[in-house]
C-alpha cells in the first residue's frame, strides 16, 4: 500500500503529465488515501481533467475537490452568450434530443434539465456542454423518462453479461442487485476506472433509471 506521500507524488506527477491541465495552480494534499485537489483551474474543463487525473492514479481511496474556476479575461462571457452557445452545441450534438433539454445558465454555471430516453443522452449533453468557453460549473438535471418495463431477472442477467464482456478484473466480484428500474452493484473493484466501467454497464441497461454504486475500492 501506499504512504500518503508517495500518493501525493504521484498525483501530482499525473497532473503534471496531462498536456490539459496547467498543474502548476493545483495544489494536492492526501490524508489516509484521501485526496484532496485545491487551487484554481482557468476553465471547468481544465478543472474536469484535474479530477479525471486523480481519478486515475492506483491507490486513490477517495477524492475531495476545493478547485475554483478562474477565467482570464479573454475566456469570459455573458450568461446570454453562454446560454447560446450551449443550444446551439447540443442541437449539433447528434445524440441529445434538444427539444426535451431547457437550459438555465447563471454567472457561467450551467443548468441542464428535462427528459430524456436513455441516460446516455444525458450523459452526452453534459459532456458537450463542460468545455465551453465561459462555463464555470454544470449541473446536469437531465431525467430518463420511464421506459417500457423489463423484468427485474431479465436486466439483472443483461448487466452481468455485459460486464463478463468486459475486460474488467473483477466482473466476477461484482454483485448485482436488481429493483424494478433500479440497480445496485456491489463488491470489491480494484480501481476507478473499474468502478467507472461497471456504473456505465449498468446505465447501457434498457430500463435502468437509477443506479446505486456500493462498490467498495480494495487496493
Amino acid at each position: 500500500m501506499k504512504t500518503d506521500l508517495q500518493l501525493q507524488k504521484d498525483v501530482l506527477d499525473e497532473l503534471a503529465f496531462e498536456p490539459s491541465i496547467d498543474h502548476r495552480h493545483i495544489g494536492v494534499a492526501v490524508d489516509c488515501g484521501v485526496v484532496t485537489l485545491s487551487g484554481h483551474a482557468t476553465s471547468f474543463a481544465e478543472k474536469m481533467a484535474a479530477e479525471h487525473a486523480a481519478r486515475r492514479v492506483a491507490g486513490v481511496k477517495a477524492l475531495a475537490i476545493e478547485l475554483d474556476v478562474k477565467l482570464p479575461s479573454d475566456s469570459r462571457r455573458s450568461d446570454a452568450e453562454i446560454a447560446k452557445s450551449v443550444e446551439n452545441t447540443l442541437m449539433w450534438t447528434s445524440s441529445v434530443p434538444i427539444n426535451f433539454i431547457n437550459i438555465m445558465v447563471e454567472n457561467g454555471w450551467v443548468t441542464l434539465s428535462g427528459d430524456v430516453d436513455w441516460q446516455y443522452q444525458s450523459n452526452a449533453a453534459a459532456d458537450a456542454v463542460r468545455p465551453l468557453l465561459g462555463v464555470t460549473g454544470l449541473t446536469n438535471q437531465i431525467q430518463v423518462r420511464a421506459l417500457p418495463k423489463v423484468s427485474a431477472d431479465t436486466l439483472k442477467a443483461d448487466i452481468e453479461q455485459a460486464l463478463k464482456r468486459l475486460a474488467v478484473s473483477e466482473a466476477q466480484q461484482i454483485k448485482v442487485e436488481t429493483n424494478g428500474s433500479e440497480v445496485t452493484l456491489s463488491g470489491t473493484v480494484h480501481s476507478w476506472i473499474e468502478a467507472d466501467m461497471a456504473r456505465q454497464t449498468a446505465w447501457r441497461a434498457p430500463g435502468v433509471k437509477h443506479v446505486i454504486n456500493h462498490m467498495t475500492l480494495d487496493f
